[in-house]
């Protein structure tokens, strides 16, 4: 989720839980990533989140960010530790990076455009290996002696990241730098006819310039005001429309807007 003013983080938790009730298969574990200024409060838990009551606590705190990332876990590889619970989180370039994936990279040990050296994974998936693959490819753009890299710049990084992922297996992804969410869509297991096809992602994106009336969508709040919001998400949370990404599709978020990466 990315907002343009703070939102409440109600719908991650909620649907969360709601994913990963009885007969789910993601119930190995779950994680949310909310940024308050320039750090990042991170919860995961190696169990599932309907049985949490840190699920329900946080609910009730009425948290609220402008950018976050949830993510509940089918564990393909590695133990249930919290060690191999996502999102993901590294500090680069005095920011904090968060990254979530969903698919299953097999090769990905012996891909020599996956190679970390500054980056090294603390757990044993194939989603940690990637994270740190892709910091190691953002590491030179991300000096705190010089300006932010530009959007541009940043997307070539990671676009590159992705082609070569994609390869290797099921390839969405999430990955946020504080100020920029990307989003890539590949390939997933479709519940219609249990195949591994596009869309591995989709997409909504909300608008309201009502300043006296308050956002509410599957358990999100947001406070009356002038608000824009993209949600990304594996399946269709809502009644609203949602747009699937195309295979191999990459966008970037910004305070609630989809932005191209083509200006600075």
């Amino acid at each position: 989720m990315s907002s343009r003013r703070s939102t409440q983080l109600n719908f991650s938790l909620q649907t969360l839980a709601d994913h990963s009730g009885d007969g789910s298969t993601t119930r190995d574990g779950w994680g949310v990533a909310f940024y308050q200024g320039s750090d990042v409060a991170l919860f995961r838990e190696p169990k599932a989140a309907s049985d949490s009551p840190l699920v329900h606590f946080l609910q009730s705190q009425n948290l609220g960010t402008t950018l976050a990332i949830s993510h509940i876990r089918h564990a393909t590889r590695g133990v249930l530790n919290l060690s191999n619970t996502q999102p993901f989180l590294r500090e680069l370039g005095g920011r904090m990076h968060v990254f979530a994936h969903n698919g299953n990279l097999p090769n990905i040990e012996g891909a020599a455009n996956m190679a970390y050296d500054r980056y090294r994974p603390v757990g044993a998936t194939d989603s940690e290996h990637a994270f740190c693959a892709l910091l190691e490819r953002l590491h030179s753009l991300w000096n705190p002696a010089s300006p932010p890299p530009t959007l541009q710049e940043r997307r070539s990084v990671v676009a590159a990241f992705a082609a070569d992922l994609c390869k290797l297996g099921p390839a969405n992804f999430l990955y946020a730098d504080g100020e920029v969410l990307f989003a890539h869509g590949h390939r997933r297991i479709q519940a219609a006819t249990g195949r591994i096809a596009p869309p591995g992602l989709f997409l909504m994106s909300c608008h309201c310039p009502d300043p006296q009336e308050p956002v509410h969508a599957s358990g999100v709040t947001v406070a009356p005001g002038f608000q824009e919001m993209v949600l990304v998400a594996s399946v269709p949370l809502t009644g609203e429309v949602w747009r699937p990404l195309d295979e191999g599709e990459l966008v970037a978020v910004s305070a609630g807007r989809l932005v191209d990466g083509t200006g600075p």
